[in-house]
């Protein structure tokens, strides 16, 4: 590799002293919150992570890409780089104007001119990114239900960049790793790319890539926002650092990248593969699946295995960046080593262990056979992740008002305290209302609000280990799904659909609420005047026509007793 080729690249950060000028003038500018995704895009545009890029897309920028891949101009660039914001704030603005962009606490990042304001075509986005418009897929998930409805595009001046408290040493921009690699003097760079903890398999197979490319290796994963349940990055890094050993000495790097992935399976690998060049790579490894979201909606995967690899090869002189593909590695018994899943000697046993069944483990505390991990690995991953019977979690009531969700959680409140172990803690809609939501009415953006609030309350409950009890009505399959993620980060997500009828509900009608809203005295009541969104899948259904309160309870014991969550009696 030439030496040119790791001289600095472009950034979008002016000098500290024009950056301390522009900082007072712009505390007087429209100032956007960014939202995680848009820190970690940010944070890229800035430091040349997605150089040519000079800031958020305009409009024929976004359609080009998503349409072809391309910038307006005929630049390679698969993934639409956005600001999405709220139709409150993008009323305020207008083409010309410059904005300030500012980190969750405040903190002024960086500028923008704004040069395009319009109302995407999401559903054209979804087809034309991801290839279907299927909520199954994170990132359309991301893009129906939490990305703006206006995009504004525009060039970014940089101010300063967002700041890390964890793993600094290991954080590093495109110009100090091309530094890094001038300095000791490496030419031949291959960069594997991974969002999760690295095993055996892992090992072996960047070894064979560093050996087939004649290259160093820099191990580079993701440390932004990944696909949700996935191993939190702080756990990753510290299972990183603990296999940094096994390598040779002087040959291999750990560096963190603060990306945020889409999880677009062939055009993601593509766009890694032009992040990994801004960074002084000249090789990329593009495993099997490649940064795939799992299973669509009807159960089939979203996207070839080797799409990614085929993608990735077409463009790569293009990218200027060299692909090595690699097949799954699969532990072969009789040879005591891992072979590429095609290379494996005829009549060998060949062992693997799925990401799923790894998960099952760990769950159930069951043995991870050190042929497929390090036993440094493994004891973060058990700190981290313990049985479920000793992880926190979350029980969701949902159903119409008057359903009994707030009596089977009371009665299920109790006897989980019976049972002992974990504290409990009861998010009835009433009492939240009063505490937590008092301020709020009752229409669709409020009633989200409130779902939301509690859905944060339950999370923190489940991370620090203990179970929540929502029984809200919930009637929204949208915010439902939000907070299903939003808990599943830390801890399991039960959803109980209290599937009563709404003949019984008005029947039980103890407030007369069901009247005033028969009578119109109240607007937007959930089953009369405003919808409610029959969960498709929950954890458990139950009726309570003809059941008591207390075999429904036990129902829902039952349930959490077969997902692993409650400890065998002793």
């Amino acid at each position: 590799m030439p030496l040119s080729n790791l001289a600095p690249i472009p950034e979008l950060y002016v000098s500290a002293e024009s950056a301390q000028k522009l900082k007072a003038e712009a505390g007087t500018l429209p100032s956007w919150d960014l939202t995680p995704r848009q820190i970690c895009d940010l944070e890229l545009l800035m430091n040349g992570g997605f150089f040519p890029l000079k800031g958020f897309l305009g409009q024929a920028d976004y359609e080009g890409v998503v349409s072809s891949m391309r910038l307006a101009d005929g630049t390679l660039w698969p993934i639409p780089i956005t600001l999405d914001v709220s139709e409150a704030f993008a009323a305020r603005i207008e083409p010309g104007q410059d904005i300030a962009l500012r980190d969750q606490e405040g903190v002024i990042l960086a500028t923008m001119t704004v040069t395009d304001k319009w109302t995407p075509d999401k559903a054209a986005e979804a087809v034309g990114v991801f290839g279907a418009d299927d909520i199954a897929h994170p990132g359309v998930n991301y893009l129906r239900h939490r990305a703006g409805p206006v995009y504004l595009g525009g060039p970014v001046t940089g101010l300063a960049p967002p700041v890390h408290y964890d793993f600094k040493a290991r954080r590093d921009t495109p110009n100090e790793l091309r530094a890094f690699f001038r300095k000791l003097g490496w030419r031949r760079i291959v960069a594997f790319q991974t969002r999760n903890p690295l095993h055996r398999a892992h090992q072996e197979l960047t070894f064979r890539a560093a050996r087939e490319a004649q290259a160093n290796l820099l191990i580079h994963p993701v440390v932004g926002m990944t696909k949700p349940g996935d191993v939190d990055h702080f756990t990753r890094v510290r299972c990183y650092e603990a296999v940094l050993s096994k390598y040779p000495a002087a040959t291999t790097h750990l560096s963190l990248l603060n990306l945020a992935m889409r999880m677009a399976g062939p055009r993601e690998a593509l766009w890694h593969a032009i992040i990994r060049r801004n960074h002084g790579m000249t090789h990329f490894i593009v495993g099997r699946d490649h940064a795939g979201p799992g299973k669509n909606s009807q159960g089939k995967d979203f996207y070839d295995p080797y799409a990614a690899q085929d993608l990735v090869a077409r463009h790569q002189d293009e990218v200027g960046i060299e692909m090595v593909p690699f097949k799954q590695m699969v532990y072969v018994q009789e040879k005591a080593q891992y072979f590429p899943v095609d290379e494996v000697p005829e009549g060998c046993t060949t062992l693997d262990i799925s990401g799923t069944e790894l998960r099952r483990r760990l769950r159930e505390g069951l043995e991870i056979p050190d042929w497929f991990s390090f036993p440094e690995v493994v004891e973060e991953l058990r700190r981290t992740s313990p049985p479920r019977s000793r992880q926190g979690f979350t029980v969701f009531f949902t159903g119409l008002s008057g359903s009994g969700k707030s009596t089977i959680a009371n009665a299920l409140m109790v006897k989980l305290m019976e049972m002992g172990g974990r504290p409990v803690t009861l998010l009835d809609g009433d009492v939240v209302r009063k505490h937590l939501s008092s301020e709020l009415g009752f229409s669709k953006e409020h009633r989200d609000i409130n779902i939301k609030r509690i859905g944060y309350v339950a999370s923190e409950i489940t991370k620090n280990g203990g179970i929540a009890i929502c029984a809200p009505i919930a009637p929204y399959a949208a915010t439902r799904a939000e907070v299903r993620e939003m808990i599943e980060q830390y801890g399991a997500f039960v959803e109980v659909h209290v599937a009563t009828s709404l003949e019984e509900c008005e029947r039980r009608d103890r407030k007369g609420l069901y009247k005033l809203a028969r009578e119109g005295k109240i607007k937007e009541f959930t089953g009369i005047s405003d919808p409610y969104d029959v969960p498709e899948a929950p954890e458990l259904r139950v009726d309570t026509e003809g059941q008591d309160v207390d075999t429904c309870a036990h129902q829902v014991l039952l349930t959490l007793e077969g997902l692993g969550l409650l400890s065998a009696p002793r």
